[in-house]
């Protein structure tokens, strides 16, 4: 049953809806990275891979939906940072591939 902070009676009930959220948000990550996958077959180089520019204007976003939120930019940022660096990696192999 999920429960709002203010619904938990103990550190219990608290640790079982942060185990459900993190199961869900890294199921997303899943999902996100089947999506970076996919993207390999429109790419053309290995530049278009990493998109330089497209990295950026996406941190850009992801720091404003952090304040939005009421979260660090700063950390928000990072986290994006080591993952996307992660998934372009991952990218890259599966790009290069399909084009060898």
């Amino acid at each position: 049953m999920i429960k709002t902070p203010e619904e938990c009676l103990d550190m219990n009930d608290i640790r079982l809806e942060i185990d459900d959220l993190d199961k869900q948000i890294i199921g997303l990550i899943g999902k996100r990275f089947g999506y970076v996958k996919a993207a390999a077959k429109f790419k053309t180089s290995a530049t278009a891979v990493a998109a330089p520019e497209r990295f950026k204007a996406m941190l850009v976003k992801r720091r404003e939906w952090a304040i939005e939120n009421g979260l660090s930019p700063d950390a928000i940022e990072k986290m994006y940072t080591d993952l996307v660096n992660h998934f372009i990696e991952e990218e890259m192999k599966h790009w290069q591939g399909a084009n060898t």
